[in-house]
């Protein structure tokens, strides 16, 4: 059986630095958003209300799992439940549960987690898993009231090869033309850069203000959009240029940057996690220009992947849909307890499945019901273009409003 033991920081000197590497290392599917300089600085953006529990569990000297949990309170239906989170959510777009203990051991880990911090629910968001391999989280839905496991999203990803060297056929060369003249046209030109700790501050800071002034910055859906995030965000992202992951593509007119995508590349893996453009520089089509540059970038640096690092499940208009050579999928793990809490949580969830499918059929047939009679066939296709967002709006949105800024 594995030795378990919990601290409450990731951030204090003592704690197992060289250990935690191995076993990220050891996890093949791991993320920068695994890594300790991500995951410290979300302990550090963490706020009243907001506590790290870290559980740690041990082969002998070499450490088997971490699983760094924050304990917060949220509302469901006005009411208050003690919910568990993975640290770095809602900001983290992929992670990889560090674990190599076998079943038993894992559920004697939610046993301990149970005693250590009662909750009514465990909530493991956006985890990829190796494909072909059973969950190390399985055991737990079975010592669970209620236990659901759900896809979050498929994540389009590129697989970079020697085709990407010829243009692009099909719609996407045409659009990618037209936006390549608009941008010649008004004298823009494209920059590669790799910050490093001295330099990505002022970057963020240049990139805050693009986004600031974008749809995203006007609906405050963005990662630079209010102070905590803000800081969570340069917190991180100059942790992890000092590891040399942080990669942006920026479009500049006269010095001064209009659009931009970030990434972090990790084991030759880009993953795209956020972009802006002004909105009187919304014509130029710079987000699939931007796109398109990754994988030439890809290619001059022998990368292998282009990740799109998150989209919504639904409806996703981001861009690498186009190019895509394969999919991801992230799931949502989620453990109810069984405290009285916990119970009303499951049953509620359980009710809540039952009602959903004859609810949708309902609000469809009255929706239609309350449309038809007031749309001309002129006026219908009208009102629907104007209801929807744009596609430079909706390009890389996400599903949820944590995610909606990437």
């Amino acid at each position: 059986m594995a030795r378990f033991e919990w601290r409450t920081s990731l951030c204090a000197p003592d704690f197992p630095t060289a250990a935690y590497e191995g076993l990220r290392w050891r996890v093949t599917d791991h993320t920068p958003f695994n890594t300790l300089a991500w995951l410290r600085a979300s302990e550090q953006a963490l706020v009243a209300g907001e506590r790290l529990h870290v559980l740690l569990g041990w082969h002998g000297d070499e450490l088997a799992l971490c699983l760094p949990l924050v304990v917060s309170v949220e509302r469901f239906g006005g009411l208050p439940f003690r919910v568990l989170h993975h640290l770095g959510y809602p900001l983290t777009d992929r992670l990889a549960l560090l674990s190599c203990l076998d079943a038993e051991s894992m559920r004697k880990a939610l046993v301990i987690i149970r005693r250590r911090v009662p909750h009514a629910m465990l909530q493991l968001n956006e985890l990829c898993e190796p494909i072909g391999e059973e969950s190390a989280l399985t055991t737990w839905m079975a010592h669970s009231s209620t236990g659901e496991r759900r896809l979050s999203c498929r994540v389009p990803v590129h697989l970079i090869s020697e085709a990407d060297h010829q243009e692009v056929s099909g719609d996407p060369r045409y659009k990618l033309r037209r936006a390549r003249k608009r941008i010649a046209a008004c004298g823009a030109e494209i920059r590669r850069i790799t910050p490093d700790a001295a330099t990505i501050r002022p970057l963020l800071r240049a990139l805050g203000k693009v986004e600031a002034l974008s749809w995203k910055g006007l609906q405050g859906v963005g990662i630079f959009t209010n102070d905590r995030y803000r800081q969570w965000i340069e917190q991180a992202f100059t942790a992890l240029a000092e590891l040399g992951l942080v990669r942006v593509v920026v479009l500049e007119l006269d010095g001064r940057c209009i659009s931009y995508r970030i990434g972090l590349l990790e084991q030759g893996r880009l993953y795209d996690y956020n972009l802006a453009f002004l909105p009187q520089h919304a014509d130029l089509g710079s987000g699939r220009v931007l796109l398109e540059e990754w994988i030439r970038w890809g290619l001059d640096d022998n990368w292998h992947w282009v990740d799109a690092s998150r989209i919504s499940l639904e409806n996703s208009s981001h861009q690498l849909l186009e190019r895509m050579t394969g999919q991801l999928e992230h799931w949502r793990w989620s453990f109810y307890s069984w405290r009285p809490s916990g119970l009303a949580l499951g049953l509620a969830l359980r009710l809540w499945h039952h009602i959903k499918p004859g609810l949708k059929k309902w609000q469809a047939r009255r929706s239609a019901t309350l449309v038809a009679p007031t749309l001309t066939p002129i006026q219908a296709p009208i009102v629907a273009k104007d209801a929807a967002p744009t596609e430079q709006q909706r390009e890389g949105s996400h599903a949820s409003p944590s995610h909606s800024q990437r």
